[in-house]
């Protein structure tokens, strides 16, 4: 049993948003549920909940940049050119503010220089027994103090992606210089990009830090967690763990009778009457004809998202289309605001981001096949969440994924950038209704048993107590409870 008085502090970019953002977001509230002291440290807030604390980098900095953050905060009340101008000269008049952030930057050294961070410790009223990092790039962390704070406190990091391990980039893709040291990047752009190929200074800094730090790493697929072991992060290691990315937190019972859920929380497949019922509810809220065949893809301005595979995904969209005899077939992009795109008997819609679980879900439960073409993938929560809502999937067999989709069992999984065996594989699913039953069904049932999320939490929390336990027994740290300011 988890003692009550447990004390957790996360560490997140940003309280409410999507991905490893939302995986933080959800622990953090069951957290708190189950009675823990529970809060998330993060460096912009969109919130109003009394437990998610700002980390204070922006009051640490000089009143020159304050005065041009308060005129011009984050860009969300202008458009086009106004926007553009308006950041332009925030940008310069923080840059001749703050030289030798600016110089760095245009040396293309990553930028750690926030000065919050070695305030984390002191946010809450009383020191946390667990520090727990989820993404540390995003502009508001400095890595740096993770030597320092490890003294402290048992620190967790859970990776999302694989910027811990490299030069700079979130996703490596081919290339594997990062074991054993990066430059000469062959991309420069890919995101967090840098302006000049400082990838082999950032990658030995990186490793530095790391020498003198002791952490406990988390990822949520065996794949990423290879890539840690084989990374300048190895040294650091106290202990592991691969928890991976639950479906979504579960809600009260009302709550997913209100949605058209089953009671339970256990999604029913689509052979059982009540998922044919939910299919039929979910088309009749979101507007979609009954007899339409209905694809999901889900990601973030996925045309322009560099980890995505939209041409892939568009390609053999087109080629199954084809292949239907005339049927309606309609792909909907959800995570994307463009317009209506129509070839023939196809339809691409884009339906832009919506933060309404209830409605994400009816999208997954309307649709007849997930669709997930993807270049780099850790382990997506939209294919534990389509899986769940007794979705098959069809997905491209990159990073996690195949420890999620259980091939020609829950899904298909197809070659990286294959449009034609994406296509077979769509199609053979749209124009066979017992396979397409069948595998929903499996997946359901995985999701239920594989990405639950009270085991999730329940992974977490008996670590943290493990940890705890045996820090204390084995006396690793000088004075665990001893709080100094490194500043």
């Amino acid at each position: 049993m988890v003692k009550q008085t447990l004390r957790i502090l996360q560490v997140s970019t940003v309280d409410m948003r999507g991905g490893a953002e939302k995986v933080a977001w959800d622990l953090f509230t069951a957290y708190r549920d189950r009675g823990c002291g529970s809060w998330l440290a993060v460096g912009e807030t969109l919130s109003n909940d009394p437990d998610v604390l700002l980390i204070p980098n922006l009051e640490l900095r000089g009143s020159w940049i304050r005065f041009w953050w308060k005129i011009f905060p984050n860009s969300s009340s202008l458009t086009g050119w106004r926007r553009r101008t308006a950041k332009s000269l925030r940008d310069l008049a923080i840059s001749l503010a703050e030289p030798g952030r600016a110089l760095d930057i245009l040396r293309g050294r990553e930028d750690f220089r926030f000065l919050g961070t070695g305030r984390l410790l002191t946010l809450t009223s009383k020191l946390p027994h667990i520090v727990h990092c989820h993404n540390l790039h995003g502009g508001y962390f400095d890595l740096r103090m993770l030597s320092w704070m490890s003294q402290q406190v048992p620190v967790i990091l859970t990776l999302h992606d694989e910027w811990l391990l490299t030069g700079h980039c979130a996703h490596s893709f081919l290339c594997e210089k990062w074991k054993t040291g990066c430059g000469q990047c062959p991309d420069l752009s890919i995101y967090p990009a840098i302006r000049r190929d400082a990838s082999d200074y950032n990658w030995r800094r990186k490793k530095e830090i790391y020498a003198r730090s002791r952490l406990y790493i988390a990822t949520p697929s065996r794949w990423l967690m290879n890539k840690v072991e084989q990374s300048m992060l190895s040294p650091a290691i106290v202990n592991t763990r691969v928890i991976p990315n639950a479906r979504g937190r579960r809600r009260p019972a009302t709550a997913r009778r209100r949605a058209g859920r089953p009671v339970s929380g256990r999604p029913a497949g689509r052979a059982g009457l009540s998922g044919v019922l939910l299919h039929q509810e979910a088309r009749a809220a979101l507007h979609i004809p009954q007899q339409t065949k209905v694809l999901l893809s889900t990601g973030v301005m996925m045309k322009q998202n560099i980890w995505k595979d939209y041409s892939t995904l568009r390609s053999s969209v087109a080629l199954a289309a084809k292949r239907l005899s005339g049927e309606n077939l309609l792909l909907i992009v959800l995570g994307e605001d463009a317009p209506v795109e129509r070839v023939d008997k196809l339809e691409i819609r884009f339906v832009p981001y919506q933060k309404d679980p209830t409605t994400v879900a009816r999208y997954y439960q309307a649709a007849d096949v997930y669709v997930h073409a993807a270049r780099a993938d850790t382990a997506p929560i939209s294919i534990s969440e389509a899986m769940g809502c007794g979705t098959p999937v069809v997905a491209t067999a990159v990073g996690g994924i195949p420890e999620q989709v259980e091939d020609a069992r829950t899904g298909f999984l197809v070659p990286l950038g294959n449009a034609e065996a994406l296509a077979s594989r769509i199609t053979q699913l749209l124009l066979d209704e017992a396979l397409k039953r069948s595998m929903g069904m499996q997946a359901a049932k995985s999701a239920r048993y594989r990405f639950n999320f009270d085991q999730q939490v329940d992974g977490y929390l008996n670590w943290y107590e493990e940890i705890i336990r045996d820090t204390k027994a084995g006396n690793s740290r000088k004075s665990v409870y001893a709080l100094s300011n490194p500043i």
